[in-house]
């Protein structure tokens, strides 16, 4: 059976998809099926929105903090069925609800996707991981080229404007004290947070 739901601590996080228009370095993807004890979250076949909320259903919404888009792929991939999943959950309970994205939704979907996520998206989560795109295309090689960087960086300012909480994230083994200072001056200049992850094995 196909992981779509799984929790994680306090969140109980949606596996949508495996595709991804990045190849990190350091993505989790490499190291195993799953991730924090859960079962394979290589999926046969993309769920429906339908599927995807029958699962939702299975879990108590009250002993949890938030519900994360964040799965084996990248949310935003499948932005349309995000949107009507989130407001399914919006629909039924208050809990708070967060997407994990590589930040590359503008191109992905070739427009300005953030004003699509006001009422909906609690936080957006977005990985930085570099302080400048050359360095950014040899850690996440994007498919889309040099140009992701500054997308990436443009996206997650203008999620400031629809999203009450936005943060970018970088991992402790990609980048060094030094650097990660300089990620934490550019979330300021946009609006961000920045959160240190440490790398999971």
């Amino acid at each position: 059976m196909m992981t779509i739901t799984y929790a994680v601590k306090k969140g109980i996080y949606v596996n949508m998809t495996n595709r991804c228009p990045c190849a990190c370095t350091f993505c989790l993807r490499h190291n195993g099926e799953g991730v924090y004890g859960s079962d394979s979250l290589w999926l046969e076949c993309e769920p429906t929105v339908a599927e995807i909320c029958g699962s939702l259903d299975s879990w108590n919404f009250d002993e949890y903090d938030e519900v994360v888009f964040c799965g084996y792929g990248e949310p935003t991939e499948r932005l349309d069925d995000l949107l009507k999943v989130a407001e399914y959950i919006k629909s039924k309970s208050n809990i708070k609800i967060r997407i994990n994205t590589n930040g590359l939704a503008d191109l992905i979907h070739g427009e300005s996707t953030a004003p699509r996520l006001k009422g909906l998206i609690d936080t957006v989560s977005v990985s930085l991981n570099a302080t400048n795109k050359e360095d950014y295309l040899k850690t996440v090689r994007p498919k889309f080229g040099i140009d992701s960087y500054d997308a990436m960086l443009a996206f997650t300012e203008n999620c400031t404007k629809y999203v009450p909480n936005v943060v970018m994230t970088v991992v402790d083994v990609v980048t060094s004290k030094e650097e990660q200072e300089k990620c934490r001056r550019i979330c300021e200049s946009i609006g961000a947070v920045l959160r240190v992850r440490p790398y999971e094995e």
